[in-house]
């Protein structure tokens, strides 16, 4: 019999099993991955389209993103939305500096019906002028509410510092583009990047081989003839920056730099780093500017990653009066992880929480799926996270102070304020 006043045996984790998602190919090296072992009714597809915002300038990627849905020349926005809710469908669709991606989640007997009523949206959009002039209003009204938000108008500036050696990827929204948008510059642009730009397709769930099939024909005809590249030498402005916002009670904070991806030797150290300096609850960021200082209810930091290049940022909003002070803080943490080996404590306390959340992340097939495509996207395999296993019990404080002092130097980074 279990003896419940024994706690269970501590057990160290140094390796996961993973379960990768089949793979077939659809058509010009564009794939489809199949996640199968799911235990219920539940399934998700993901369609990943060569239509990021550097694709476009004046907003055009993003509003065209939003008009997916919105009627072809035999069917009303509300008539494809009325398809997709009978048969209890959930939509999520967004779009990146390089990605524009569509996910549905629905029960898997509606899986291929509701893909069959997206793709006809897609392939057959009409551009109704009702509908773009809706969007196009109210666009242009949430970015005059977004002006007057600090938190923006600093990240707005932190990205045109950051990706300012390509204007492809630093471009951003303005009021005067509004005024120059043709309904033909949308067509143009979704016939190039949505009608021949389908570069991934994701399926999770328990579907019969036959289904995939029926999947793999009704998307072929948009898949995208030929690989598609990015920038994988992104150059930031290093320096400070400001952007004034007269009678802001808030500043936001941004700071960061160019970096790498998965692919670069020093990254999965640096993410420990990263865990360190600001990455969990508690961080030494958040230990300090909040519950020390008392300067934010939060703030953070984090390495995100394109398809070729990667960045760090650091994230905030502090009362204006202390926007100074709370950046002083900021280069005092980054200084002293340069100066101060971190503590074996610290470091095992770190290094269980990392654990923890891998775990977590690797829970079911819906996360195992997103772990896989998070790896794929950069041409590893799901062994990558048992490699980041090793370099987290491998990892010494001496390690983190060379990377520290080798990345995150105050002068190498763009710092921007608005307030």
């Amino acid at each position: 019999m279990l003896n419940r006043t024994l706690a269970p045996e501590l057990k160290e984790i140094d390796k996961i099993d993973f379960i990768a998602p089949k793979k077939y190919e659809i058509d010009n090296g564009i794939v489809l991955y199949h996640m199968k072992d799911v235990p219920n009714e539940t399934s998700r597809f993901d369609l990943y389209f060569d239509a990021g915002k550097c694709r476009g300038e004046k907003g055009i990627p993003a509003f065209v993103n939003g008009l997916l849905l919105s009627g072809t020349s035999e069917k009303s926005s509300t008539d494809i939305q009325e398809e997709i809710n009978r048969m209890g469908g959930f939509m999520e669709s967004g779009i990146s500096v390089e990605t524009s991606t569509f996910s549905m989640y629905c029960l898997r007997e509606y899986l291929v019906p509701i893909l069959e009523t997206v793709t006809d949206a897609i392939s057959n959009l009409a551009f109704h002028e009702h509908e773009v002039k809706e969007l196009l209003a109210d666009r242009k009204q949430q970015l005059k509410i977004n002006e007057g938000k600090v938190n923006y108008l600093a990240q707005r500036m932190f990205q045109a510092q950051l990706f300012q050696s390509n204007k492809n990827y630093s471009n951003s929204l303005t009021l005067a583009d509004f005024d120059t948008i043709q309904t033909q510059d949308l067509k143009d642009f979704h016939a190039k990047h949505y009608l021949k730009g389908l570069q991934k397709v994701v399926v999770v769930g328990d579907i019969e081989e036959d289904q995939i099939q029926k999947i793999i024909a009704l998307l072929k005809p948009l898949c995208a003839e030929s690989p598609v590249s990015f920038e994988d030498n992104l150059q930031h402005q290093t320096g400070s920056f400001h952007v004034e916002k007269k009678g802001a009670i808030q500043s936001a904070i941004r700071v960061g730099r160019i970096l790498f991806t998965k692919k670069h030797e020093d990254y999965l150290d640096f993410i420990v780093l990263n865990t360190i300096l600001g990455d969990y609850f508690g961080s030494r960021l958040m230990n300090n500017i909040r519950e020390d200082k008392g300067y934010t209810y939060g703030i953070g930091s984090m390495v995100a990653e394109l398809n070729e290049c990667g960045y760090f940022l650091i994230a905030t909003e502090v009362g204006s009066d202390v926007k100074d002070l709370a950046l002083k803080e900021i280069r005092f943490e980054i200084d002293r992880l340069q100066t101060e080996l971190v503590s074996e404590a610290e470091l095992a306390l770190v290094r269980n929480y990392m654990l923890g959340q891998l775990l977590k992340s690797a829970d079911g097939p819906y996360a195992m799926t997103d772990l896989f495509l998070s790896a794929e996207m950069h041409g590893k395999e799901l062994d990558f996270y048992n490699l980041a296993l090793e370099h987290l019990h491998a990892i010494t404080p001496e390690r983190i102070m060379e990377l520290a002092n080798k990345y995150l130097k105050w002068e190498d980074l763009t710092i921007v304020t608005a307030g």
